[in-house]
Order: structure tokens, then sequence, then C-alpha cells
């Protein structure tokens, strides 16, 4: 079994644990994020390898590689179930080639149709098996509650991962007036007997720091397992078991597309993301590191572009920077939870300067990091925003030209890669539907300026009812059947809460009580 343990990036737990122990958790102890001890590595025959495996016992085999301590029956059959007939598309995440040298990784065929279900489909499953691990070997003898602050796609994705699954309940707060009416709809029709939705006044930052503070709250933690038998865990980028499977995919995606003779075998391709919270472009580094042929890491950010003026500058200023809504609102974030973990990689794992950047950031809302850790960065990364008015017209020119319909991150990535792309071969990382931002792709295709009003007529129109608009107008007429099919749902979860440490704690405790 395994003897691939986890420390965090703060230093501040004195034992390494194992990954059961790290998925459970969620958040380390003093609140850093844990990352493995050791990275394992691939070489060209391992990945010619995988490409001849279905993607389900792609990921398996990854997961052995990290020496998780479950059996590997275990692991197969959470695999399988992660990775069948819940996606609407049998590769899982096909890769769509726009040109020679540029690919579209679709990671939007899930339940949910959005990227988050290639870890959230995923991290459950690992989760139950964990908990019954630990369980058997008589750590653990209380339910859990995963609290996931989300700026739109993770909610809805985490609901339907843990909706109905034993010992286990969910609450989900995303930012009021700050998402999509797809995705409110999605999040406010959740199904299942063990799920809470609240909306929090605020932004996405809000919700986030509120989930931090929540976790980082001892006493709360203790009455909690006092009076209710409950213990906190988290479904968000911040726990490794959700960071894991977007390894996965990004180590699958350069095998097929050698397969495919798309990318010649040993040949380096660049990948562009669309990055918000850090995590999605952070396995890309992890899967670099693993030996995967990927030379630069393109960061795009649209206008809340501090990842970008931070790979651009080596520092971190949020101090007086204004957070916008943009046509992109999963992206919509100041506070990078995930940045923390590729500087602790940068640094040579350097706990002691984590600690003080997270504190500089926490107390001074700025921090800036050494010269040797910018330079590493700069080797990897290179970064460019894109505004809602470039976002928009890059849907329209996509479509005009390839005939394919962007949603707008996957737009700001698009764009992004144009200008930041060399000789290689571009891997795009397509984050979601575009019928989840039915509004703006319509804006985009209608030459309508960002946040200006649609036609009346449009207007009127549900977000169901647009979606059916723009599939007839542009030939795209495949919306996933979750998202067609929001309008007959009944809303169930209308509550909203103030975005304070004291407010989000009472809604949980009477979550709990009205479950009990």
């Amino acid at each position: 079994m395994s003897e691939n343990l986890y420390l965090d990036t703060r230093g501040a737990c004195t034992e390494h644990v194992p990954f059961t122990r790290a998925v459970i958790d969620g958040l380390a102890q003093g609140g850093g994020l844990y990352v493995p001890e050791h990275l394992p590595e691939l070489t060209l025959d391992d990945l010619d390898a995988l490409a001849k495996l279905p993607y389900a016992q792609r990921a398996a085999s990854i997961y052995r590689l990290f020496d998780v301590d479950l059996p590997d029956s275990v692991v197969d059959t959470c695999m399988e179930g992660a990775y069948g007939k819940n996606f609407d598309d049998e590769r899982i995440c096909p890769i769509t080639s726009l040109d020679e040298r540029t690919h579209v990784l679709e990671l939007w065929h899930g339940p949910t149709s959005a990227f988050k279900d290639m870890a959230l489909q995923c991290l459950p499953r690992f989760f139950s098996a964990s908990a019954a691990a630990l369980r058997e070997r008589g750590e653990l003898d209380h339910r859990f509650l995963i609290l996931v602050a989300t700026s739109g796609d993770t909610g809805k994705a985490a609901l339907e991962g843990f909706k109905d699954a034993e010992g286990t309940s969910i609450a989900v707060m995303y930012p009021h007036g700050g998402v999509s009416d797809i995705q409110y709809k999605q999040m406010a029709t959740q199904a299942g007997e063990n799920v809470q939705v609240w909306a929090v006044r605020g932004n996405f930052d809000d919700c986030q720091t509120g989930a931090k503070n929540v976790f980082g709250d001892a006493s709360f933690a203790e009455s909690l397992m006092r009076e209710h038998g409950v213990a906190l865990s988290s479904a968000n980028s911040i726990n490794w078991g959700r960071l894991l499977p977007q390894v996965v995919y990004y180590v699958s995606s350069y095998a097929q597309l050698v397969a495919d003779g798309k990318v010649d075998r040993g040949a380096k391709i660049d990948v562009c993301v669309p990055t918000g919270n850090f995590g999605n472009i952070l396995a890309a580094y992890y899967a670099k590191r693993m030996g995967v042929p990927i030379e630069t890491l393109m960061c795009a950010s649209n206008t809340n572009r501090v990842l970008t003026d931070f790979i651009s500058t080596g520092t971190y200023d949020i101090s007086n920077r204004e957070f916008v809504l943009t046509p992109s609102p999963s992206m919509d974030i100041l506070v990078s939870s995930n940045l923390e973990r590729q500087l602790f990689e940068l640094t040579d794992r350097n706990a002691e300067a984590i600690s003080q950047w997270m504190t500089d950031l926490r107390e001074k809302r700025c921090f800036r990091v050494d010269r040797d850790t910018f330079a590493r960065m700069r080797e990897l990364f290179c970064a460019d925003s894109v505004d809602d008015q470039e976002c928009l017209e890059t849907i329209k020119r996509v479509f005009e030209k390839h005939n394919y319909v962007l949603d707008p991150h996957t737009a700001v990535a698009y764009r992004a890669a144009e200008r930041l792309r060399g000789d290689n071969p571009v891997l795009i990382a397509s984050t979601a539907h575009w019928a989840k931002f039915g509004d703006n792709v319509y804006r985009a295709l209608h030459d309508i300026a960002p946040g200006d009003p649609l036609p009346t007529d449009v207007e009127a129109l549900s977000g169901c009812q647009l979606n059916e608009l723009i599939a007839k107008e542009t030939g795209d007429t495949r919306i996933p059947a979750g998202l067609a099919q929001l309008d007959n749902l009944p809303i169930r979860f209308t509550e909203i809460i103030d975005n304070g440490t004291a407010d989000i704690e009472s809604a949980v405790v009477a979550f709990l009580g009205n479950a009990e």
C-alpha cells in the first residue's frame, strides 16, 4: 500500500498523511494545501500504452502510479463509475482540431456540461471509498458536510456528484447575481435529500473567503462534531482529490494527440487554460512535471487579470483591484487558491516562504515573490488577458471561420493563445458547453456589446429557450439534456445569506438541524 504520503504547503502538519486522509480532510491543518511527497514519472512508452486504454482505465493507471492507499479493485470501480454512461461521449474528453496546430480539449461532456465534472464525478467516489477505508481502520466514526464555494460550475458539479451519498451532506454557496441563468437553475433545481444551496451577498471571493474562514474556525468544528457528529470537508480544488483527476486529462490528451497522428511522438505542445482559481493550469503543470512533453503553460485571464499581472511582474496585488463581472463568470476571481501549490513547487517546497506570502495576502492584500521564484515562473508560464469585447468578437470569428461555437471562457483562452503562441501546437482547454452562457453567446453572434440589453423578444426568453434559438441559428443542436430540460424543473432553493463567517455558520447549523 501507499508510501506516497502528503505534506502541506505551509508546514503546519506534524505528520504526512496518506491519500485517503488528504481527500477526507480537504484542507490541511493550519490552512495549507496537500501535495504528494513524490510525483511519478512517465516515459513516452507509458504514454503510448495509456492511449490504447479506455479513459476510465487511463485514469485508474495514473492513480496507481501515485500509490493511493486503496486497493486496485476499488480504484477500478471508482473510475468505471466516474467515467461511463454519465458522459455523452465515450471518449469522455474528446479533442476537436480546428486546424493542424490548434486543438480544443472538450472537457464538458459530463452531466453538468462543465469541466468540473471531470473531477467531481471522480472525487465523490474516492471520498466515499476513503471514508470507508478510514472507518475500517478505526480512524473515523462521523458523518461529513461538504461545504463548497462556487463561481458557477463547481457548485452544480459537486451537488450532482455528492447527491444522496451515504454519510455525507453537501452545501453550496454562489455569489448572488454573479452566475448565469442556466447556472442558477442548475443549482436551484438540484435533486437529492442531502443537498442545500445558498446565494451569498457579495462576489465569489467573498464566498471563498467565507468558506475558508469557516474551515479555519476550530470552535465551530468542535461544536459541529459534538452536536451533530459532523466534520467539514471540501470539494473545491483546494482538495487534492479534485486536482488529481485534472492531471489525468492532460496526460491522456497528449497520449491521444500522438495516437491520432496529430502530434509527433515526443514533440512538445503548449497548453492554454482559461484561469481563475489556478487548479486547471496547475494540473497541466503537474502533467509536465511527470514527463508529458508540455513546453509552455499559457495562463488566460479575463478583465480580472490579477494572474496575468502576477506572472508578468511577480507581485500579487489585490489591495486596490476592482472585482469585475464579465461574460466568463467562472474566471471572475481575484484570490486564486491553487496558486499556493504552484508557488510551493517553484520554491522547492519552501513552506516558510509560502506561509509568509499567504499571511501577507490575507493581511496586506498583496505579496511579492523573490527573484529566483519569479525567474522559475517565467520559464514555465506566459500570460495574457482578454477583455469582454474581445471575448465576444472571438466567439463570432471562430464560428464564422470554423463553424464551431466557443463558450466565453474558452474564447478567452483561444484569443490569448493566438497572441502568446509560438511554433508548437496548442491544446486549448475548453471548460464549458456554450449553452451554459447563451446570453453572451447570442450577444457575440449578433454584435451586441457586452452588458448591453438583448432585444426585447430575446430578453423575454428563458435560458433554455434562448439556447434553442442559438442552436437553430448556428446549426449546433447538441444542447445537453441536462441543460435543455431545466425550465421543466421546480426551483427548490431560494435562500440568500450574508457572507460573514457567523452568517455562513448559522446557515450550516440550520441546514444540519433540518436534515436530522
